[in-house]
């Protein structure tokens, strides 16, 4: 068996890092990174990106060698992505921050409001409902995270998580602060208005958590292979039919509910923003299985049947 020869070179100055002897022809990516590794331990392989050319696309560590347009002695770019944090940690933390201060605000606890409302509690039940309502869904986010999702990419940029805790938390702050405010002001349909945002928001959580599960039985444990996602016998994957990524499409649901409910101007600015942010991802995931699968589903809009 011919081996290969391996140059790696620095995708911004083009300085030889590393070169490789005898490498088997059928070395994935993934492979080459844990030797060049061993060569520069700063840089481990989460964090190593590994390209044809200096600005070209990130090889993907399943990669085999010698499927790769290149001859017995290969030249490849490497680029630092900076320090990485798990996609679990920064999960776990940037749900778990608005969870808990939620409740702070809930609980009225001191140097928040007025010393007189210190640990008091509203007398508005929908206040109530709305801290169930929003405990219960990031709940769900941390406990999906923990048994549900299947990463295809174990690692992000540690810089993100800073980012991702500012969006999170501080909505979540500024929400939290008056829904739970001393003076705040039930909707203005009261109980009926509350029981429709309520079955909302309700259905639409149902709804993401059943498309989260048809996408995790999509992908065999420590698989990366993508697939086309179809509807199961759960209705609520029936969606699927109509758009792209029906789970961003039942998360802003969820909180065009939790809007309707809580008739909170705070509230509205977040599912706005959420809203835009989901609507690009999913513009983002819709063409990506446009461009990977021939046969994909034509009908089919990113995020809202037959508008976008």
């Amino acid at each position: 068996m011919k081996h290969y020869e391996v140059e790696i070179l620095c995708a911004k100055t083009k300085d030889k890092l590393c070169f490789l002897d005898k490498v088997d022809p059928n070395s994935t990516i993934g492979e080459i990174k844990a030797m060049f590794h061993k060569s520069h331990p700063q840089w481990y392989p989460a964090r190593q990106s590994i390209r044809l050319d200096a600005k070209g696309k990130s090889l993907k560590d399943e990669d085999i060698l010698q499927n790769l347009p290149v001859g017995t002695t290969a030249t490849l770019y490497f680029r630092d992505l900076g320090a990485q944090i798990s996609w679990v940690t920064v999960f776990l933390t940037e749900y778990g921050g608005p969870l808990l201060l939620y409740l702070m605000f809930y609980f009225r606890v001191p140097f928040i409001y007025n010393t007189k409302y210190d640990f008091t509690t509203s007398k508005h039940w929908v206040v109530h409902l709305a801290c169930m309502c929003h405990s219960f869904h990031y709940v769900k986010r941390l406990l999906e995270t923990l048994f549900v999702h299947r990463f295809s990419h174990g690692t992000m940029p540690l810089r993100n998580i800073f980012k991702n805790c500012t969006y999170y938390w501080g909505f979540s702050a500024w929400m939290a602060y008056y829904i739970n405010h001393p003076l705040y002001t039930p909707p203005a349909y009261g109980e009926q208005q509350v029981q429709l945002a309520l079955i909302i928001f309700l259905f639409c959580q149902i709804g993401n958590f059943s498309i989260h599960i048809a996408l995790r039985n999509l992908r065999p444990p420590g698989s990366k292979a993508r697939k086309i996602p179809y509807p199961t016998k759960n209705p609520f994957t029936w969606l699927f039919l109509l758009v792209s990524c029906p789970n961003y499409t039942y998360e802003v649901g969820s909180w065009v509910g939790f809007t309707l409910m809580t008739q909170c101007l705070p509230v509205a600015f977040f599912t706005l923003v959420g809203f835009i942010q989901m609507m690009i991802w999913a513009k983002g995931k819709h063409r990506s299985y446009l461009k990977e699968f021939r046969d994909y589903p034509r009908l089919r809009s990113p995020i809202l049947p037959f508008m976008l």
